[in-house]
Formats: structure tokens, C-alpha cells, sequence
């Protein structure tokens, strides 16, 4: 049995923010997908649902040579997938968001509340790390927007305010010769959860990124074996060093789906076929 809880649907953000100002105990909505288990389960005490489907600034996705691509908060997950700007300059992202639950869950599902929730193993993190985007949030003190690194917290915790909105998140653009991929390990082949997410991208200048999901209380950027990656230079010995050394620089888990172990060597095992698929890319 649902909880009980009233439906706003406000047509403005200035709208929605003076729903979240004035309600105690609201929650936003966007695809729905996460928060139709907490109200299955009653454990929240979810009083109001904002649904901010028809905000304007949320149904917007837009690529802009030169500038980037923005995803609104109610842009879903497959057509994150299915748009040309981000298969063919954000290869990673349109893998991760295939890689993400089922076809049907995932046209309701939205890039921007995959994040929000802020699950140790989103699938949709890792790429976004890569990319170094950017998260808009919009509150009572006007817009700001976050570097998505800094975005998660904690397990299940974003630095957002019970009085903000994310409205959508900010992909810079990226050069002719920049690459990526995002490779993901689970317990069963189709809609199960990340054991380990990883994405990787080598941009023009031959600058490696590595972003891991499942390895972490949060999704990280692994910087410092960036930077040492960097500095040996890409090629298969270096390669075969990350994999190794990766373990290092992460702190998995034991749990349900995976023990800390196995996350470990998956890691690696996927880091180095990660790397090693956009350098054969490169070789062709």
C-alpha cells in the first residue's frame, strides 16, 4: 500500500520552489522511478510530491557546438541514449545509460534523478565524472552550478538543500579525437545493478580520465592514477600497471552483490579492457 501524500504539479520553477519553501516532508519528482519504492515501502514520511515534469527549463536537451550539451531534469534516460550529440561525443554516457535497467524502466528513469539518488553504483555517475560536467541547481538564492565531483556527499547524500532543485546538468564540449567508454560488471547480464561501473576517456590532447561507481561510498574520479597514468604514458605496460594498481585507490564493499574482493579485481580487469579498447580505437 502507497503512502498517503499530496500531487503538485507546479508550470514554473519559481513555482516549485515556493511549494518546497512552504511544504514540509516534499519530495521531487521527475521519472518517479525511485521514489514509487520509498512510498512502496513507507519509509519516508513523504507528504508532498512535486512533480516538476512541466517546468520548461527541465524538458530542455541541447547541444551547442563549442559550448556543450545540457540534459534537463526531466529528460529520460533513453533519450539520453538515443541522442546523436551524445553518441557520437559522449560515447560513455549513451553505454552507461543502454547499460542502465530495462528498456521500459529507463523511459521513465531520468539522468538527473539517477544521480539525485545518488546510489554508490550509479550507473550514470561514472561517465559524467569523466566528462567533468556540471550540475544546475536552482534554489531560493538564485542559480549555481556544482562541479558533479562535488555533488555526491555520501551514501545516498548530495549537497543539495531540501529547498533547491537540480535542473538539469551540463556536459562541456569535447574535441575531435576525444574517446570513451563505460564498461560495467553485474551479478546477471541484462537489468541487474553494478557490481562495478567504470568509464574511461582519453581526450585529444591523450589525457586519461578513469570514474568508478560501486568502489566507493560515493561515484569518484580516481585523479591521482590519472595523473600517473599520464605520466608513464598510454601503452599496454601502463596498462597493466593500472590494473594492479587501482586496487589502491579504491575501498569497495562486501555485500548482497559482490564481496570487496571480486569488486577489487573486477575494477582492474575492466579499467585495463577499458583503456585498451580506446587505444585500439586510436591504433585504427
Amino acid at each position: 500500500m502507497l503512502s498517503k501524500f499530496d500531487y503538485l504539479r507546479p508550470k514554473t520553477l519559481e513555482e516549485a520552489l515556493n511549494y518546497l519553501r512552504e511544504k514540509d516532508g516534499a519530495k521531487i519528482l521527475a521519472g518517479g522511478t525511485d521514489i514509487m519504492v520509498l512510498l512502496r515501502r513507507n519509509s519516508e514520511g513523504i507528504k508532498h510530491i512535486i512533480d516538476i515534469k512541466d517546468i520548461q527549463e527541465t524538458k530542455k536537451l541541447e547541444y551547442v557546438a563549442g559550448e556543450g550539451l545540457f540534459i534537463g531534469a526531466s529528460i529520460n534516460v533513453n533519450q539520453v541514449a538515443e541522442a546523436e550529440a551524445v553518441k557520437n561525443k559522449y560515447k560513455a554516457l549513451s553505454e552507461a545509460a543502454n547499460a542502465l535497467a530495462s528498456y521500459q524502466l529507463r523511459n521513465r528513469a531520468t539522468l538527473v534523478g539517477n544521480i539525485c539518488n545518488a546510489s554508490p553504483g550509479a550507473d550514470l555517475a561514472a561517465p559524467l565524472l569523466v566528462f567533468e560536467a556540471l550540475v544546475e541547481i536552482a534554489g531560493p538564492n538564485g542559480r549555481r552550478k556544482v562541479k558533479i565531483n562535488e555533488f555526491f556527499t555520501g551514501v545516498k547524500k548530495t549537497l543539495l538543500q531540501r529547498d533547491e532543485i537540480a535542473l538539469g546538468v551540463w556536459l562541456p564540449e569535447v574535441q575531435t579525437g576525444d574517446k570513451s567508454k563505460y564498461l560495467k560488471q553485474a551479478r546477471l547480464k541484462g537489468h541487474d545493478l553494478a557490481t562495478v561501473g567504470v568509464a574511461v576517456r582519453i581526450d585529444a590532447a591523450n589525457k586519461p580520465y578513469i570514474a568508478m561507481a560501486a568502489v566507493a561510498p560515493t561515484p569518484i574520479r580516481l585523479s591521482r592514477l590519472e595523473e600517473t597514468l599520464a605520466d608513464k604514458g598510454l601503452n599496454a605496460e601502463s596498462v597493466l600497471w593500472a590494473e594492479k594498481e587501482v586496487r589502491s585507490h579504491i575501498k569497495p564493499i562486501s555485500d548482497v552483490r559482490s564481496s570487496a574482493e571480486y569488486r577489487l579485481h573486477a575494477a582492474g580487469v575492466l579499467l585495463k579492457q577499458g583503456i585498451l579498447a580506446l587505444l585500439k580505437k586510436e591504433g585504427n
